[in-house]
């Protein structure tokens, strides 16, 4: 080419060939000692999904599907944390209740109808999170009852917390081998002999 440029060699694609899955550098497999770094989503290194207050809860959801997640943090318009929004609050009891209340449609419900306001959300602290352990943070979700908490640091750039990371039982029990529920039960004995072994 007269201007320097060279055409690169292509190659056909090969049958079967998956999309790179981004897996923020996580480690595949993990145990209940291990630091509780190794399971919490770093949004210093990926970015969070976020939707905001008026969108439509089946809006949510299919951002969640896209995204591949079950938690979304809701934003006003300055980016600040007014809530959490998970898959459980939209395909729950909430958006039933809140229909049989209001007499509204399923498609008229918004975020902010259901979702758990900033005011009911236990975040923890980075320190803290740094000198735990897998089985810490699954300890402190059993007893919440909770899928989700959200990690708050503290950055130089802002008078005041910002939100650091998001913990998630479904992705600590991937990470663990078994599938955790928020009341603490795994799913067979078996998988309770693995939860016990990865300790």
């Amino acid at each position: 080419m007269p201007d320097g440029f060279s055409e690169l060699k292509t190659r056909m694609l090969p049958a079967g060939t998956p999309v790179y899955r981004f897996n923020q550098g996580l480690p595949e497999r993990v145990t209940m000692k291990d630091p509780a770094v190794n399971v919490m989503t770093d949004l210093r290194r990926t970015k969070a999904i976020t939707v905001a207050p008026h969108t439509p809860i089946d809006g949510a959801l299919q951002k969640m599907i896209n995204a591949e997640v079950r938690l979304l943090v809701v934003t006003n318009a300055a980016g600040e944390v007014v809530g959490v929004i998970s898959a459980r609050d939209i395909l729950g009891e909430k958006p039933v209740s809140y229909i049989s209340r209001e007499r509204v449609a399923r498609s008229e419900i918004q975020v902010s109808h259901v979702m758990t306001p900033r005011e009911q959300i236990d975040a923890l602290d980075m320190e803290d999170v740094y000198r735990s352990r897998v089985g810490d943070i699954v300890a402190t979700l059993r007893e919440r009852g909770r899928q989700h908490t959200l990690v708050l640091d503290n950055d130089d750039r802002i008078d005041g917390p910002v939100v650091r990371g998001i913990f998630s039982l479904t992705q600590i029990g991937s990470q663990l081998g078994v599938e955790i529920h928020s009341n603490g039960r795994v799913q067979s004995f078996a998988e309770v002999e693995a939860l016990l072994n990865a300790g």
